[in-house]
């Protein structure tokens, strides 16, 4: 596609989300966050992007507006090889002195990207015993809330995308998508850890967040192995959305085929504007796909209240550039 179609492109979808609406209104009956992916700034002084410093100073703003409980973080948390060990500079330099602000300091829940298992992941695991609100239990895990005045529940599944299919190789050596994983039988660990969790789960609303995603039509495109073993999985178990980073854009990608929303929120401290892969996704399932190369990045805000869920892009300008709201599983199960 070139320069002036993709342009023309992103701005479409651009124009076209400006009819959804948008709360900053805090409600008492909400849950409110904020998911952001592919933050992880740079291996050199200054250690971060302006998109990065502009992202963050818009997550602060919108943060204290919704009253966000806390923060999703779907990896590539330290460009470009991770970090060294719990001790590393760059938990500093990149996370606490950007994300610094009071109403950043939240909890904040993390998964491995392919930029972070070039380094040491474990380290970043390590981290969550050194920092109040750095929560990195283990590769994958599972939490959940209770919706603000109601029984409701909201439950995230954070899994690792690149112990599940293998890393890619690095961006600056070529690049390739995920090959397999370094261990098959780890990988079967973790596929049948997260089908018992899905099985299990009586939340209201059920979300899925990785780093690689499922669906994309920008630079990687779609993650074979995952369409192949977590799309069954997702389907099979009502899940309410799949949440990624990977490529650095916002994406909403809905399958009409489905029940499963997809969203690509990556745009944490770069931004690329490519569809290569925009004819590899199901037909019609491309709901918006934002990346102004103009811009200073995004990230997105989710408002869940009993009975519907909002999920909205904005961009480093405070721009609301999208909102698609979701019904919650036990709304679907009703109407049917």
């Amino acid at each position: 596609m070139s320069t002036i179609k993709s342009t023309m492109f992103f701005w479409f979808w651009g124009f076209i989300a400006l009819v959804h609406g948008f709360s900053t209104s805090v409600k008492r009956d909400q849950l409110n966050f904020i998911v952001l992916g592919d933050w992880g700034g740079l291996n050199f002084f200054p250690y971060k992007t302006p998109i990065e410093s502009a992202v963050a100073k818009q997550m602060s703003k919108t943060s204290e507006q919704l009253g966000a409980q806390f923060i999703v973080a779907l990896g590539d948390n330290f460009y470009f090889s991770g970090v060294k060990n719990v001790n590393d500079k760059r938990f500093e330099e990149t996370f606490e002195n950007v994300f610094s602000s009071k109403s950043l300091q939240i909890p904040w829940y993390f998964c491995a990207g392919n930029h972070d298992h070039y380094g040491n992941a474990s380290a970043q695991i390590a981290y969550s015993q050194k920092s109040n609100r750095w929560n990195f239990p283990y590769y994958y895990y599972t939490k959940d809330w209770t919706i603000p005045g109601t029984d409701k529940k909201l439950q995230l599944v954070m899994i690792d995308t690149v112990l599940l299919c293998g890393n890619t190789v690095h961006d600056f050596l070529g690049g390739n998508n995920a090959q397999g994983p370094d261990s098959i039988d780890d990988a079967e660990v973790q596929w049948s850890w997260l089908e018992k969790t899905l099985k299990s789960s009586q939340a209201q609303y059920l979300l899925v967040g990785g780093h690689f995603p499922v669906w994309s039509i920008a630079e990687h495109g779609p993650t074979q192995c995952l369409v192949e073993r977590l799309k069954p999985l997702l389907e099979k178990y009502d899940v309410t959305a799949y949440l990624s980073g990977h490529d650095h854009n916002l994406q909403h990608i809905k399958d009409p085929k489905s029940s499963v929303d997809y969203f690509v929120s990556g745009s944490g401290a770069y931004v690329a504007n490519k569809t290569d892969h925009k004819d590899d996704i199901p037909a019609l399932s491309l709901q918006f796909y934002w990346a102004n190369p103009y811009s200073y990045g995004g990230f997105a805000t989710i408002q869940a209240s009993p009975s519907s869920m909002l999920l909205t892009f904005i961009d480093a300008e405070g721009r609301q550039l999208y909102t698609r709201a979701l019904h919650s599983r036990e709304y679907k199960h009703n109407i049917h």
